[in-house]
């Protein structure tokens, strides 16, 4: 006989750990005890020596599906005389290290009891259980137990409180257990905020079948709602929101409706259907182009499924599909309180499902595409914050502030690095708070105390003043990392690399160490450092940030570098006086700006009325020119197979290396040649974007040479395009290269923070 104690630390509270520990104790004809504690669980055991050794064996892989293991160790102590398996109650420690599960979707059991009649929480849309519902979303401190969630204004009644504490119950320490009895209602209140009588899923479901446009409730937040299958529906909506062109998500009932608008990989299917259920980015069905354009003007329609049992309801024998779009003001964080909803959206919703449990944390619905069978992230937020990255403990504790654009934060703590969720751009002074309160609660609810405050170089950025405002008042220490280095370091760490590296990062902007707009590098080095190898023509920015809305600009400067002819491009005359002038005209080598410049060149985007438009709209072209068999017929008859246009390269000798630098002036006078000669616009994106990945290769290739080094990684914002992601890596591994790709956090700047926190570690040499 001996007695044990085992210390189990990740995600084990609030994924039903204890019950299965019970049922494992049990098996083995062990006993002893359980408790949750500040860092983890921890469990004392007495029995035979070959009975501990077949449990702790078992332990990590027959954990709950929601559990997360990071670590389990166990020592012999003095025997305790146990007679039996008990529950301990929370023990709250000085330090805290506790892990917090995301909030899960609906599981199959909860979605069989709300379909069923003679269930007593039969269409209950609270119903929810170890295995799924509320995490994140209602706790507001750890150990997570009901009095430290939203859940502690809903007293349990009589059942519920019996499977709360029957340990044979799907329920036990479910904290978010309720019933129609003792837990959170829906009301319905119509476009001036007053409450109508009736069911309000009906209500809801009425309103939608009218045509209109209703506010939901969610997990993390507030959705907008309206119908799908009729046009002027959404144009309404895009007027109200003023959202002229930018796409909306759908929520599809099933995987079968999905299917009918895109084409569903299985691999897509798992991922839309698992338990976290993001929107995945799904290609749409050739015959459903024209049908979705309402909805998404490009060739991807963002789709998510039901994952609350209220979502369920509201599709019940009514819609295959719906518009579910976060529902917020212009540049602002989604609305998260009923009060908010009801003043803020008035105008915009004409009613409103609400219900009564609290928001604890925003979270807005996370977004992805399906890479190699892996989530490849455009934002990670709800189902997947706040589950960290586990990285190399870390010298002290860091708090990395992200960047402007698809704001983040990350905060690292011994092996592990917290990154937000989803922020927003840091635009206003409503996001800027919202930053604020999310790094004060991360803070809290892990722990965290940070000595070193990591930030990027750029001047201007909220986020630079918020970290050195903070550094100065708190008289922690301020560093700041080059904006293509975090991106290098944010996809090194997301793959568990080490080793120094090659970094192509392509992006749209980040301010570079000659204090010029960087955007198209080619980087390598490690956390500690980096050496620029690669790089492209700088272009002129005519009007600055203006040139970012409107890539004609970028075309006219791309067009008189390179020698075409510039007169048909509006006001051409004031552009070319301001850009001989160099007022206001900064160069950049940001790789967005050339895919910017070439669809306007192409005609298929002059202004831009969202974020990355231009670049989105170019890829849609292209993609279109592989559906349609990858060829075009000229005005002359001649086929024309797609391919590449000419690749040009300077060399630049910069301290005791040389830079590689694409000269993309040939290549827009082969653009515009064929243009002219009738080639369609698709053909040439297809075009350019295969000249991109070559030139990608063979500068990967002459920075090897150079160093030896055949490691590679992939980051930037620009790296969310799907048609160079489908084929750069093949190239690059048909070259003799390690490839590495994001796959838990976000290649663009909403990713960067944990870049940061790494480089920030790396070059501390003092610690903290």
């Amino acid at each position: 006989m001996q007695t044990i104690e085992v210390k189990i630390k990740g995600i084990v509270q609030g994924v039903g750990f204890r019950p299965f520990m019970h049922r494992l104790v049990r098996k083995h004809g062990l006993k002893g005890s359980i408790r949750n504690t500040s860092s983890g669980v921890t469990v004392e055991l007495e029995g035979e020596k070959e009975a501990l050794r077949r449990f702790l064996e078992e332990l990590p892989l027959e954990a709950p599906p929601l559990a997360v293991i990071e670590n389990i160790s166990w020592q012999l102590i003095g025997y305790r005389g146990f007679t039996d398996f008990t529950i301990i109650g929370s023990e709250r420690q000085a330090e805290r290290d506790t892990l917090i599960s995301p909030d899960i979707a609906i599981c199959p059991d909860c979605l069989h009891e709300l379909l069923d009649p003679s269930d007593r929480r039969y269409r209950y849309p609270f119903i929810n259980c170890t295995n799924c519902g509320p995490r994140l979303t209602i706790i507001e401190d750890v150990p997570y137990d009901r009095p430290k969630t939203s859940m502690k204004r809903f007293p349990m009644c009589p059942d519920c409180n019996r499977e709360y504490h029957d340990i044979e119950n799907r329920r036990y320490h479910a904290q978010p257990d309720c019933c129609p009895v003792c837990g959170p209602a829906l009301s319905w209140l119509d476009a001036d905020g007053i409450q109508i009588p009736g069911d309000p899923i009906e209500l809801a479901q009425q309103a939608l079948i009218e045509g209109k446009i209703i506010a939901v409730k969610g997990l993390g937040g507030f959705h907008l709602a309206c119908r799908s299958d009729d046009p002027a529906i959404t144009r309404e909506l895009r007027r109200r929101k003023q959202r002229d062109e930018k796409p909306f998500a759908v929520m599809c009932r099933n995987l079968e409706a999905a299917d009918r608008f895109c084409r569903v990989s299985d691999e897509e299917a798992n991922i839309l259907n698992g338990a976290r259920k993001p929107i995945v980015l799904l290609g749409k069905r050739p015959e459903m182009l024209s049908k979705l354009d309402h909805l998404s003007e490009n060739g991807f329609l963002g789709v998510m499924l039901p994952y609350t049992p209220l979502h369920v309801l509201l599709f019940e024998n009514c819609f295959d599909m719906l518009v579910m779009t976060s529902a917020n003001l212009s540049d602002t964080p989604i609305i998260k309180d009923n009060e908010t909803a009801v003043r803020d959206l008035q105008g915009i919703a004409d009613g409103f499902l609400l219900h009564n449990r609290f928001i604890q944390t925003r979270c807005d619905d996370s977004l992805c595409w399906v890479l190699n069978g892996n989530e490849y992230f455009a934002r990670r937020s709800r189902g997947y914050v706040p589950q960290p990255v586990t990285v190399p403990v870390l010298s002290c504790q860091i708090l990395a502030c992200g960047a402007e654009q698809k704001a983040s934060f990350c905060l690292g703590k011994g092996e592990h690095a917290f990154l937000s969720q989803h922020i927003g751009d840091l635009k206003n002074l409503e996001t800027l708070e919202h930053y604020e309160n999310q790094i004060r609660y991360f803070e809290r609810l892990f722990d965290i105390h940070p000595k070193l405050l990591v930030c990027d170089m750029h001047p201007d950025y909220l986020s630079t003043s918020y970290a050195s405002g903070r550094t100065e008042k708190e008289k922690s220490r301020l560093l700041q990392v080059q904006h293509h280095h975090a991106h290098m370091a944010a996809c090194m760490a997301d793959n568990g690399l080490k080793e120094p590296c090659i970094g192509l990062i392509w992006d749209g902007t980040g301010l570079g160490t000659d204090n010029t707009i960087w955007g198209a590098e080619c980087l390598v080095g490690g956390y500690s450092g980096f050496t620029r190898f690669g790089s492209i023509r700088p272009v002129q920015l005519i009007g600055g940030d203006r040139a970012v809305k409107e890539p004609a600009r970028v075309a006219f400067s791309l067009l008189s570098d390179a020698g075409s002819d510039t007169s048909y491009i509006r006001s051409s005359d004031m552009l070319a006086m301001q850009k001989k002038a160099g007022i206001n005209c900064p160069l950049s080598s940001g790789m967005g700006r050339l895919f910017d410049g070439v669809a306007a060149i192409l005609g298929i985007c002059d202004i831009c009325s969202y974020e990355g438009q231009a670049a989105v709209l170019l890829e849609a072209a292209a993609e279109k020119d592989i559906e349609d068999g990858c060829s075009s017929l000229s005005k002359d008859g001649n086929e024309l197979c797609t391919g590449t246009f000419t690749l040009a390269f300077t060399e630049e000798r910069e301290d005791d290396h040389i830079l590689h630098r694409f000269d993309w002036r040939p290549m827009i006078r082969e653009l515009v040649k064929k243009r002219d000669e009738g080639v369609r616009a698709p053909v040439l994106a297809a075009m350019f974007m295969n000249t991109m990945i070559e030139m990608a290769v063979q500068t990967a290739d002459a920075v090897a040479s150079e160093t030896g080094i055949r490691k590679i990684v992939l980051s930037g914002g620009c790296f969310q395009n799907m048609y160079v992601m489908k084929r750069l890596p093949e190239r690059l591994r048909g070259n003799g290269f390690e490839v590495y790709c994001h796959r838990r956090v976000s290649c663009n700047d909403e990713g960067l923070s944990l870049g940061q926190l790494m480089i920030a570690d790396a070059i501390s040499s003092a610690g903290c």
